[in-house]
């Protein structure tokens, strides 16, 4: 048996050089950092007061005796608790600025260090992980305190400036990932209870300050292979489970962004390396607030989705000079004199109508049972009209505070025009133009002091931490049928005209006990040059809403042949980065050979997406969209997913050892590194010698998913081809 202790500052890549030393003779592989996060993590999820040191010390020694357990391969060290895998819970924000805290008690490192050396101990019995090899041990006191009789003691140094910047992610230059001071500060914390700066008597130093990572590695090896002879053991370990095929000296197996030294590597590389170890977070969402709603009501065109658009400050509602534009109803965030509150718009409300006129005056009328305030839009230039009246015999019947708002009084001389609304007993007629913006403000004035006196407040501004799924697909596939089957609710108008949803409506549903947020959109249509008015806005609002969401279900009408169309809504959606789930609506209409159709055209046409979860439903009736939940949650954890820097490369360097790209031009192509830059959808980024070859590409990622997951999402892949730098 060998035991390795290896010790030193931050920066200097210990753990890389440990792990790949480890996996090239056959040992275990121990991070004594990782255990220190480890206790800090229990103590925080088991809510320890931190300023009680002696709370402290018996959740550590609690954990550690009955909770705690270390993988030691070095390919994929683990840190477990309960057997559940904890490491990367343990690189958390939270325990980084905890875990000084805690390692700085005196009781508290001699419980970890007592746990460290039975952990090393245990690599001398045949049954453990090195079969009696021996292990690799790296962090603080390994060399003086843990492990002091190792065979090969080593601190690991280098100049502080190259330690920052390797800490940085970037060679010699600093990022904003990492402040200046980061590797100074550390060493100043970490010096208080360890002395790491200076070798102890009979600790070698190495410092790498100048050495790249094969150079640093190789010094580790002689020095182990010279202990090994002096054993006489060294044929003992020829037949470890490391290579000879120098693919371990390489930096596919280290994580070690230093084996890129010697290629020549641009500021924006540098920053997808400081990128490819951080950890994506979520804003906080503020708590939700409770508001006013006010509901904007009228018959069909006299300016409702304007008037919303001027009162918002921007173009959210689509507004075309045609009657019956807006079909749902749509809320909106607003804001006016400091006050939150939301507006809705709404349909043209019309008496003694059917079809789809009447489906929207419904709409209309829920939207002012729901509301807290009304504003009711009316036309100045036509004047009164028999509708006028029938609307507010249904809103005083509603019992809701009335504004009315008489539009398109453009100039200050049509004042008159509002004269004639006095008749309808709602009190002052606003004279406004919702197109110009005057007499706005003094309407909303009025609007907000009757809603501040309303018995309630109906509303709830969006909780920003929701899941957005964006309902896509084209015109009359059962978009907004899905959305009211999933709400329990007539949220949306379903009618068999195509094109009935003109804008994106929000609505928030609970499904597996968790709150979504669903977008249903306007059907994309075809070719968006040639769609003209109310279809070309809607349209860009849809692509604008596939935009903002998360996760995009793609829904197909599997009654009728799959055309283009739906394949190139789903490629937008894949090409956006969405999360997707595929979803074929009217299933229950098909018969056996309607079935088998639709499986052969799903083998042949949908190959792009054969990584998207499919569901056989019907919305009309409800069957099976109790599967949709599980499907959006697969897909989401996937499209969040981020894959380890050391664990990427290591992966890599053994798919590319089993299948090495072809020879082109006399030369092999060979993957230097990898790194992942980023989620939402997962991003990876290969650094190569040569150019992959699409196929090789595609081998990459099909390797990844088959490891990995990733059921649901896209994943991208992009090579950056890197020569290695001249000799000046």
């Amino acid at each position: 048996m060998i035991t390795v202790a290896i010790d030193g500052p931050a920066g200097v890549g210990k753990s890389s050089v440990s792990k790949a030393l480890a996996n090239e003779f056959g040992l275990a592989y121990l991070d004594t950092g990782a255990m220190y996060r480890a206790v800090t993590w229990w103590c925080l999820n088991q809510g320890v007061d931190f300023s009680n040191q002696q709370a402290i010390i018996d959740a550590v020694l609690d954990f550690c005796t009955n909770h705690l357990d270390i993988a030691v391969d070095p390919t994929n060290p683990r840190v477990l608790s309960d057997d559940v895998d904890i490491s990367d819970a343990i690189r958390s924000q939270d325990v980084s600025s905890s875990v000084s805290k805690v390692s700085s008690i005196p009781q508290v490192r001699q419980i970890l260090i007592d746990a460290q050396r039975r952990l090393i101990g245990r690599e001398a019995e045949p049954s453990a992980f090195s079969q009696g090899r021996g292990v690799v041990a790296e962090g603080r006191d390994i060399t003086t305190v843990v492990a002091p009789t190792a065979d090969v003691r080593v601190l690991l140094t280098a100049r502080e400036e190259v330690r920052q910047a390797r800490r940085s992610g970037q060679s010699k230059m600093k990022t904003a990932h990492v402040g200046k001071d980061d590797v100074a500060a550390r060493d100043k914390a970490d010096s208080k209870v360890t002395s790491f700066l200076e070798a102890a008597e009979g600790v070698t130093t190495v410092d790498n300050s100048e050495m790249n990572f094969k150079q640093t590695l190789e010094a580790f090896e002689r020095m182990v292979e010279n202990v090994l002879e002096e054993k006489g053991e060294l044929d003992d370990y020829d037949n470890g489970q490391g290579t000879d095929d120098g693919f371990l000296d390489g930096p596919d197996l280290s994580g070690d962004i230093d084996n890129l030294d010697d290629y020549e590597l641009s500021d924006e590389d540098r920053e997808l390396l400081a990128a490819g170890d951080t950890t994506d977070s979520e804003s906080g969402a503020p708590g939700r607030k409770a508001v006013g709603v006010i509901a904007v009501v009228g018959r069909p065109n006299v300016g409702k989705s304007t008037l919303v658009n001027r009162i918002l400050g921007r173009r959210a509602a689509v507004v075309e000079d045609t009657p019956g534009v807006t079909r749902d109803r749509v809320s909106y965030e607003a804001e006016w004199a400091g006050t939150d509150f939301l507006v809705v718009d709404t349909g043209g409300w019309e008496a003694d109508v059917e079809g789809i006129d009447s489906a929207i005056a419904s709409q209309a009328q829920i939207a002012v049972g729901l509301s807290d305030a009304v504003i009711l839009v009316v036309d100045g230039q036509v004047g009164l009209t028999d509708t006028d009246e029938r609307i507010v015999k249904m809103l005083r019947a509603a019992g809701k505070p009335v504004t009315v708002a008489v539009n398109k009084v453009d100039k200050g001389d049509q004042e008159y025009l509002s004269a004639d609304f006095w008749s309808l007993g709602m009190g002052e007629p606003f004279g406004i133009s919702a197109m110009h913006g005057r007499g706005v403000g003094d309407l909303l004035d009025d609007a907000l002091g009757k809603l501040k006196k309303a018995e309630k407040t109906s509303g709830l501004l969006k909780d920003t931490n929701l899941r957005r799924i964006a309902l896509v697909g084209r015109p009359n596939v059962g978009k907004s049928s899905l959305l009211n089957q999933l709400a329990h609710e007539d949220r949306s108008v379903v009618n068999d005209e195509a094109g009935t949803t003109r804008d994106p409506v929000d609505e928030e549903i609970s499904l597996g006990g968790k709150q979504w947020l669903f977008i249903d959109t306007a059907g994309i249509k075809r070719r968006l040059h040639k769609v003209s008015g109310a279809d070309y806005y809607s349209s860009l609002r849809t692509q604008a809403a596939l935009e903002r969401s998360e996760l995009a279900l793609v829904l197909f009408d599997v009654s009728h042949p799959i055309a283009e169309q739906d394949l190139r809504v789903m490629s937008q959606a894949v090409d956006a980065g969405r999360a997707v789930v595929l979803i074929f609506n009217k299933w229950d209409l098909l018969d056996d050979f309607g079935r088998e159709r639709i499986e052969r055209l799903y083998a042949t046409e949908f190959e792009r997406v054969t990584w998207a979860q499919r569901i056989n439903l019907s919305a009309l009736t409800g069957w099976h969209t109790n599967r949709i939940v599980e499907a959006m949650e697969t897909a989401l954890t996937s499209w969040d997913k981020r894959i380890p820097t050391g664990k990427l490369n290591t992966f890599l360097g053994k798919i590319q050892q089993a299948h090495p790209h072809p020879l082109r031009g006399g030369k092999q192509p060979r993957i230097l590194f990898a790194t992942q830059p980023s989620t939402r959808p997962p991003r990876f980024v290969i650094f190569a010698t040569g150019f992959l070859d699409h196929g090789y590409r595609r081998y990459i990622e099909r390797s990844l998913r088959e490891e990995f997951g990733f059921e649901g999402t896209p994943v991208q892949i992009s090579v950056h081809v890197r020569e290695k730098k001249k000799n000046r």
